[in-house]
This record gives structure tokens, sequence and C-alpha cells, in this order.
């Protein structure tokens, strides 16, 4: 009986079979299909959005010649977020009616031509209004940062917004943890960004959640969930900002972590940071204002300065213009880039730039060999030694064709140089968060202060030169000496160097 059951079985498999081959053929051929129509979708999309014809090829390429990993990586790191607006113009307009400043109807006739055409071009593609009478105080390393800044927080009684692309929970992140309870306690609002991305791998869950319990609002920038929002790891809120009550502002390049105090295993973690007072606080607010209801929140309408005036501290310069840039991926002209590229072109004696990583665009390194070649000072520190590999070889690529034209370039000895400075002529320099790379002109949300002073340019030009000393110029008899392997590494890293 047992026999009999089994040969019936086996018959009647054997008489599907072609029936089942013939399904699984159909199949494979409809997935067959819907892939091809996945990937020349793909395809008609990176070419509809017009981007700059070498990406456009390089996507096309990958697609074509990886389909698998070609379409997984433009998930990830390949789609436009230029059509996307941040908040309404209706929500903008009730931001702008509501700041308690309005910048100078007319451009000082004090300024240079160079500057006002940098002032309207800052103010045509990121809407950035210049303000007047600024104190400003240059804070040069994270130590000097964090110790004026905890004074500053325990003093609010309003209100704290505070954004960093790194909250750790260490020492200092338990320390800022343990002020901005205390504050809470005490009735003051506090808002917290962070990056999502960026504070991964801090484990900084424990600071956060200790920090909600006691009323504190801590929101991550861009979370990503596997898979359907994956696409989001490209896309980050670089943005390191603080505004307290509406009076003090904190911009710069400077991470909430301990080794940007101690140095940790670099010895030394040089990066520099601006506290402003002044009118220009409210464009501070703005930005941090506009990322809030990005988030899905509560439009920030009401929070103005109070207009006590503060005390004048030793070391600030007043008098100072300011406008401050903010730029991401959602912007049409990619802001700083552009600013950068006028900044640099209209140069007549000197560009001084701090940067961690060295990954222009085509534009601006041939803006900067034209400002060399015509016999500007230009002048490029690098790390010595950098806290990523893939990123300093990549760097390393561009050294030769800037040596060749007469580009002086320094590596920082002492530590990891994380600062990011531009300095041009003798009355503008820019510094915050925009790395000389393409990820902060391309795919970070990045936020500059930008300072129209002879005062605070001669200052930071001091603080240039005196890491100049500690630093190893590169000459291009001994760089053309490197070895081939080393070269090739770099060559090969440079071509990553879109998506690092």
């Amino acid at each position: 009986m047992c026999s009999q059951t089994v040969i019936l079985q086996t018959v009647s498999v054997t008489t599907h079979l072609p029936l089942l081959f013939a399904y699984s053929g159909v199949l494979l051929w409809a997935l067959l299909i819907a892939y091809a129509m996945l990937i020349v979708t793909l395809i008609v999309a990176v070419l509809s959005e017009n981007r700059n014809p070498l990406k456009a090829l390089g996507w096309v390429t990958a697609l074509l010649l990886f389909p698998v990993g070609g379409a997984v990586l433009y998930f990830v790191f390949g789609r436009s977020m230029r059509n996307v607006k941040m908040i309404s113009r209706r929500n903008r307009r009730r931001l702008l009616n509501s700041e308690s400043h309005r910048p100078l109807p007319k451009l000082n006739k004090a300024l240079s031509a160079d500057n006002r055409q940098r002032i309207m071009l800052g103010y045509s593609v990121a809407e950035a209004m210049l303000y007047a009478s600024n104190s400003v105080e240059v804070l040069n390393d994270g130590a000097e940062m964090f110790e004026s800044l905890f004074a500053d927080l325990k003093t609010a009684r309003r209100y704290i917004n505070l954004q960093f692309y790194i909250i750790a929970n260490d020492r200092l992140g338990r320390e800022l943890g343990g002020i901005l309870i205390e504050r809470a306690k005490a009735g003051v609002k506090i808002r917290v960004i962070y990056d999502y991305v960026g504070s991964f791998g801090s484990h900084s869950i424990k600071l956060f959640n200790r920090l909600r319990a006691h009323g504190i609002e801590v929101h991550s920038f861009f979370r990503i969930q596997f898979p359907e929002k994956l696409g989001r790891l490209n896309w980050r809120n670089h943005r390191k900002a603080v505004i307290i009550d509406g009076r003090i502002g904190y911009i710069g390049g400077i991470n909430v972590a301990q080794r940007y105090v101690d140095g940790g295993a670099f010895g030394r973690w040089r990066d520099m940071a601006v506290r402003l007072t002044g009118p220009g606080v409210v464009a501070l607010q703005h930005n941090f204002a506009i990322d809030w209801k990005f988030m899905g929140h509560e439009l920030l309408t009401d929070e103005v300065a109070d207009g006590h005036p503060l005390p004048p501290r030793p070391d600030a310069i007043d008098d100072v213009m300011v406008q401050i840039i903010a730029s991401g991926p959602t912007n049409r002209w990619g802001n700083t880039h552009m600013l950068f590229i006028k900044a640099i072109s209209g140069a007549k004696r000197r560009i001084y730039i701090q940067t961690p990583y060295f990954l222009p665009s085509e534009g601006l390194l041939t803006a900067l060999q034209c400002a060399a070649l015509s016999g500007v000072d230009v002048r490029v520190m690098l790390p010595g030694k950098s806290d990523s590999a893939v990123l300093t070889h990549a760097s390393s690529s561009y050294i030769e064709e800037s040596l060749l034209a007469g580009i002086k370039v320094y590596l920082y000895g002492p530590g990891m140089l994380h600062g990011k400075v531009l300095l041009v002529d003798d009355d503008f320099v820019t510094l915050g968060s925009t790395n000389f790379d393409y990820r902060s002109f391309e795919h970070n949300f990045e936020e500059n202060i930008v300072m129209y002073s002879t005062e605070v340019n001669a200052r930071i030009a001091e603080l240039f030169k005196h890491d100049q000393d500690e630093c190893r110029q590169v000459k291009l008899s001994e760089w053309n000496r490197r070895p081939r392997v080393t070269k090739a590494r770099e060559s090969l890293c440079r071509l990553l160097s879109p998506i690092l």
C-alpha cells in the first residue's frame, strides 16, 4: 500500500514538472523585467535631475554595470533633496515677522565692494540678513569654548536651544547634561537637537533618556530606520549652535565630546568657535527654528531677546557685522559652496584655509589655483594625522595639483586639526561646521558665521600663524617621492570622495 502511494506521488510530481518549470520560468522573467524597469526608472530619475554630467554619468554607469549594488548605493547615497522645502512660505513669513531685530536697510559704505557682493550673495542664496553692532569672542579650542558655554548656560532664565552633530555620553556630555537638568528644574525651557548618525556611535541614548526624564525636549535629526528610511543615512545635520535666551549664541565646529577638551588619542584636538552677542543671535535662532519645524514640531515664534545689555567681555571684539549662512541638501544653490567660491575668487592678497578634510569641488580647486597663480598668498592647513584614514588619503590626492599651482600646504603636527576656517584678505572670515569637502557642500546641513571685520580677521590670522608654527610645510619634491602604492590608494579614495 505504501509503495503504491509513493508510486502515485512520483507519477503526480513527474506529471506536474513541466508546469512547475514553466511557472518558474514565467516568474523569473517577470522578476527580471520588473528589475530592469526599476533600473531604467532610476536612470531616468538621475538624468531628469540635470546633475553635473560627470556625477550623472557615474551613477548611470554604476546602475548598468552593477545593477544590484548600484541600486542599493543610489537609494542610500544618490537621491536628491533639492525639491524638499524645510518650511512653508507661510511659516517662514511668520518666523521673520516674529524676529525682534531687523537687518540694516542699506549696506554700510565702509564695506569694500567685494564684501558688498558677498553679503548680497549670502542674502540671495540663503536669505541671510546682515546684522551690525555685534560682539564677537573667538574661542580657540574646546576647553576654552566649554568653559565659556557652561558658564553662560548656568545664567539661562527663559530658554536654551542647543544642537550638535555629536553629543557623546562621556565626562563632558554628562557635565552638560547635569547643567541642562539643573536649568530645567529652574523652569528654563530646553530643546536639544542631535544628529542620529553623528551620535549613533557615542552610546548617548542613556544621556538623552535622562534629559527627557527631566522634561527636556531631545530629538534626533533624520532618525534611520531599516529599510524604509535607510536613504536618510546620507543626509546629516552637521550644525553646532547654541542660543541662550535670545541674547547669547555659540557657533563653530566643536562637538560635545571629551576629545575636544583633552585631545583623546590624538594628544590635541584643534577646533574653533565663536561666542556671539547682539542682533546676530536672532539669525542663529531663526535657523534653529527652521530645523525644529522641519522635524515636525511647533514653529518657534516667541523666542526673542529681552533687550537687557550684557556686561562686556575683555576678549570680545565689538561692532562686528555678521551673517549666518545656513546650507543643506535642500538648497537650490549650494549656499556655502557659492559663498566660498565668491570669496576666494575676489581675493587680492591672501587666503588662509583650515580644514580637517580637503576634498574641494572642481570649481573650488580651480578658484584656489587661479588665486595662487595670480600672486595671492594661498595657504591650506590640514591635519598631519586624521581621524579618518580614507578621508586622509582622499585629501592627499589633491595636494600635488595644489602645490603645482603655488598653493602652500601645511600639515599640523601636535594632534587632530578639526578647525573649519576660510579667511580672505583683511576683512572677511568665516568659520562654523562646514568642511572643505563634498559632503559639507552637498549632503550635510551646515551653518557658518561670516564676519566682516578687520579686527576679527586679524585675530584669526594670528591664531592661524601660531598653528602654522607647529606645522610641517609640504614640498613638491618631497611629495612626489611617495610610494606608488600610496599614490594608488589616494587615487582610489578620491573616486569615493563625493560620498565620503
